[in-house]
């Protein structure tokens, strides 16, 4: 108290010492990294995470974040290797390695790497025809993830892919595509259906060489014929008769019979 009442002006100064100390000190959170200019200069090694102290004004401190940042690409004009007019916007996931070379090597990395991506867009998708532009995106997007890539590591940004997000078509490219894939669709039915008349016609085949062979086959074929008929009413049917039975009403077995008579019985009600 003694050396406060001698030195009245030392309260103040303390005070405003305290201050400062409290004011210089900065809160890094996990996910992000301090990159600090000293006196103009910048500091070999980025701070943080934690407490750590700015002594302003001869400190400059440029928070920069660590995490996966999502860039989304504006819809681009793109014209296909095939003249298709066409709208493509795509999504970048881009990563900063080295904080310092993010802040010194660049005005603004992620303006940048936006930039980049989108001249990148119209330049590769334009190499290729509308077919492998639809048919083969991740072959795309893995190509374009290279070549951003190979640009913004100088920049001490890596990029960890690239998604084409949506390919608007011109309304006259989209009714060519759905004709074309409803003529695909009807050139598959008529296929399908001509291999199971094909199929069909080999079973065919193959069962009357089966029941050829044996009468008795014939007969209950003849059966099951009767049976399937006399589901519906006001029905005829033709009773075939064994050309062995006429030859014994004959009387001449060896004599040749040209075809076999057939009995008519009309039915009302089977």
């Amino acid at each position: 108290m003694t050396l406060f009442v001698e030195n009245p002006w030392l309260g103040p100064v303390l005070g405003a010492v305290v201050l400062y100390l409290l004011s210089s000190i900065t809160v890094v959170r996990e996910y992000e990294r301090a990159v600090v200019f000293r006196l103009g200069k910048l500091l070999p090694e980025p701070k943080g995470p934690g407490l750590i102290f700015v002594f302003r004004p001869f400190d400059a401190v440029v928070l920069v974040s660590m995490r996966i940042s999502v860039i989304e690409v504006p819809s681009q004009d793109v014209i296909t290797r095939d003249n298709v007019s066409l709208k493509v916007s795509a999504v970048v996931y881009s990563k900063v390695l080295d904080p310092r070379q993010a802040v010194v090597g660049v005005e603004n990395f992620r303006a940048a790497t936006s930039q980049i991506a989108q001249t990148t867009l119209r330049s590769v998708l334009g190499e290729v025809t509308l077919d492998e532009l639809l048919a083969a995106r991740e072959k795309l997007s893995l190509r374009l993830r290279e070549i951003i890539d190979t640009a913004t590591e100088p920049w001490g940004v890596q990029v960890s892919g690239v998604e084409v997000k949506s390919v608007d078509l011109p309304e006259q490219i989209q009714r060519a595509m759905g004709r074309q894939a409803e003529a695909e669709r009807e050139k598959r039915a008529k296929i399908i259906a001509a291999e199971g008349e094909l199929l069909a016609s080999k079973e065919l085949l193959e069962a009357a060489n089966v029941i050829s062979q044996n009468p008795a086959a014939m007969q209950m074929r003849y059966l099951q014929t009767l049976t399937e008929i006399a589901v519906e009413k006001n029905s005829t049917i033709l009773f075939p008769l064994p050309i062995e039975l006429l030859r014994g009403l004959l009387g001449d077995s060896n004599k040749p019979v040209l075809a076999p008579p057939k009995i008519a019985v009309a039915r009302d009600d089977i």
